[in-house]
């Protein structure tokens, strides 16, 4: 099975400090949606994994989660695009538990869930955390520079020679999908 790992905010859609509250408010960043799409017809499974602490912090309730995630699905799915999977954390930071990324519990979850090891499966953040997720979930971690990727870029700089640095999810599909 070829399968990706996707980081939502930021990756997806466009991220904001203040979390992404409401469908209305979730926003796909410019190609990232054909992207999907892109690996879908190439016959990948493409799954989400992102931390939405807004929940922990009631900033926003399950109701609302869903439906950002709703209209995410449905969008790509306009596109011929198909996500498998979303898997989230809903803790606050002080929660301490093992699916908050920079912990890989979500890549165990999605590794549990569809019965396969994630050895050498890309998977795409714009954060340390994500990458670290990804590395501690046995998943090969790709940044974007989109969301927080630049940031991120230029503060690991040193820790990022063996990651492979897309501008967007686009170009990140482009590379991995080799056109």
């Amino acid at each position: 099975m070829r399968l990706i790992v996707l980081d939502r905010d930021g990756v997806i859609n466009h991220d904001d400090p203040d979390h992404i509250r409401s469908a209305k408010a979730w926003r796909p960043i410019d190609g990232s949606l054909e992207a999907i799409a892109r690996f879908t017809h190439a016959g990948w499974r493409v799954v989400v994994a992102s931390n939405q602490s807004g929940i922990g912090r009631g900033l926003f309730g399950y109701g609302e989660l869903f439906a950002i995630h709703d209209k995410m699905l449905r969008m790509a799915a306009e596109l011929g695009g198909r996500i498998d999977g979303v898997f989230f954390c809903p803790h606050a930071p002080d929660a301490d538990c093992a699916c908050r990324k920079p912990e890989p519990g979500l890549y165990h979850q999605i590794a549990e869930r569809l019965g396969t090891d994630l050895k050498g499966v890309p998977a795409v953040g714009d954060s340390w955390r994500d990458l670290q997720a990804a590395r501690a979930g046995g998943a090969t971690p790709v940044l974007v520079r989109t969301g927080n990727g630049r940031d991120t870029e230029t503060e690991h700089r040193a820790e990022l020679a063996d990651i492979a640095i897309h501008d967007d999810l686009a170009a990140a599909a482009a590379a991995i999908l080799g056109s």
